[in-house]
């Protein structure tokens, strides 16, 4: 079987198990749950802290795993990102209390506090900085405000509890994250169950980027609406019952269809529909 790891909690977790049930795979119901065989798929699930995910990878005893790109390289674990999966996006940064400093270039003889030393120290060491750095589990805000650092590096996502701690980003983002899927580095690239897995996740990230967009079109102006829907390959036309009309079907990106909608009805389209995507190979 194919012996997955999937986050047990924070923010990668539930959106995690839900693409895997859009997937087709069996998803925990209780929390209480370690291992989860689904015998269809030919898969295990390893319910897993985020952090631990990269070693449990990186050591060979599971094949893959879903976790963060960050918790990857803090983790310094000899795996690598196979797949992004377009969700718990977020940036970490330096903060630190106004005129404290301006960026990475003023840290040199200051300490930083953070849950992430392995990205930090990294950074530090490529941008020549002399800082050290004090690991912390949980909120890293306090630490300033306690004496224990004058700067803090942390995930940021809408700023609000740095703002509240009176706190401030300085610099440029360290690195952006996101849920990815992993697997150990220099794992077969040719694996059949690896990559169906990969190839479900792909269906759910287009199913979910895309719409099927339906409409009805005079013949004359098919050529500017198919300009509009051109579709992966392109879209599939059926003259209609009344002579000089056209069935056109595409897929468009979700967030545009409104627009192209809008523009397909100047044009003299009319029956447009769009419909979910559920499912799909590509």
């Amino acid at each position: 079987m194919l012996r997955i790891a999937v986050p047990n909690k924070g923010a990668i977790s539930g959106p995690a198990m839900a693409m895997l049930h859009e997937a087709g795979y069996k998803q925990r119901k209780e929390s209480k749950e370690l291992v989860l065989v689904d015998p269809e798929n030919q898969v295990e699930f390893f319910y897993l802290r985020p952090r631990d995910i990269a070693i449990y990878v990186s050591s060979g005893r599971l094949d893959i795993g879903i976790t963060g790109r960050d918790l990857l390289l803090d983790s310094g674990a000899d795996a690598e990102e196979i797949l992004q999966l377009g969700f718990a996006r977020s940036t970490f940064r330096y903060a630190t209390k106004p005129g404290t400093a301006a960026g990475p270039e003023d840290f040199d003889g200051m300490t930083i506090a953070t849950s992430y030393e392995g990205i930090v120290a990294k950074h530090l060491a490529e941008t020549g900085v002399n800082a050290s750095v004090v690991h912390l589990d949980g909120a890293v805000e306090t630490a300033i405000e306690l004496g224990v650092a004058q700067i803090i590096a942390d995930v940021v996502e809408t700023g609000t509890s740095l703002r509240n701690a009176g706190l401030e980003v300085i610099g440029e983002p360290i690195m952006k994250s996101e849920a990815v899927v992993i697997r150990r580095t220099g794992a077969p690239d040719d694996d059949p169950k690896v990559q169906q897995f990969l190839r479900r996740l792909q269906g759910v990230l287009v199913a979910r980027s895309y719409v099927m967009m339906d409409y009805d079109c005079r013949v004359e102006h098919l050529e500017r609406a198919v300009a509009l829907t051109p579709g992966l390959e392109s879209p599939t036309i059926s003259p209609l019952h009344h002579e000089g009309w056209v069935a056109v079907r595409s897929m468009v990106a979700s967030k545009e269809a409104q627009r192209i909608m809008d523009d397909l009805y100047d044009l003299g389209a009319r029956a447009i529909l769009t419909t979910a995507i559920h499912a799909c190979r590509l």
